[in-house]
């Protein structure tokens, strides 16, 4: 299956998209990598006055003891207080919503948050949890034998690539 998705383009309409979740007070946060890439870059074109957040769903997972710790477990990083606080947590591809569970987890470790609205840039179904996004970019279907991840060139640009996953078995 050949899949050409113009990660630039729905770049622009997650920024149209997000513009629209912002309340007052709101902030980003990005899910650790590739929602955290989006987050910096989204704060900064939409002109933020508060830094965005970075979470890691790596201490909350479900599949923990397989998985085990990683390289994220200090990817966690919010410059503001969650308590009161509408958030926009920021992903690049939503699939099953695991991490999303995991990454709200960790969220709720730091505060109560007032809202938690979930902006994606890619959704491709498969959800295993009552999991929804407020705003994607895109939706798609892909087998399960098949993963997207968003990746970034040395300028920042965005880009996706797509691979069977039976090649990592």
């Amino acid at each position: 299956m050949s899949l050409h998705l113009d990660a630039e383009a729905l770049y622009g309409e997650l920024l149209t998209g997000v513009r629209g979740l912002l309340e007052p007070d709101a902030v980003l946060v990005g899910v650790w990598s590739g929602g955290a890439w989006l987050a910096e870059r989204l704060q900064r074109d939409l002109g933020l006055a508060l830094p965005h957040g970075v979470i890691s769903s790596t201490l909350h997972r479900d599949d923990f003891s397989s998985r085990g710790l990683g390289s994220t477990t200090d990817a966690t990083n919010l410059p503001f207080s969650v308590d009161g606080r509408p958030i926009v947590l920021i992903d690049d591809v939503l699939y099953t919503g695991r991490t999303t569970r995991a990454v709200i987890n960790e969220l709720f470790d730091f505060g109560r948050p007032s809202s938690v609205r979930l902006a994606v840039l890619v959704d491709r179904g498969g959800r295993q949890l009552p999991i929804q996004a407020a705003f994607a970019a895109a939706r798609i279907a892909l087998p399960a034998t098949q993963q997207i991840a968003l990746d970034r060139d040395e300028t920042g640009r965005f880009r996706f690539t797509v691979r069977d996953t039976q090649e990592t078995r």
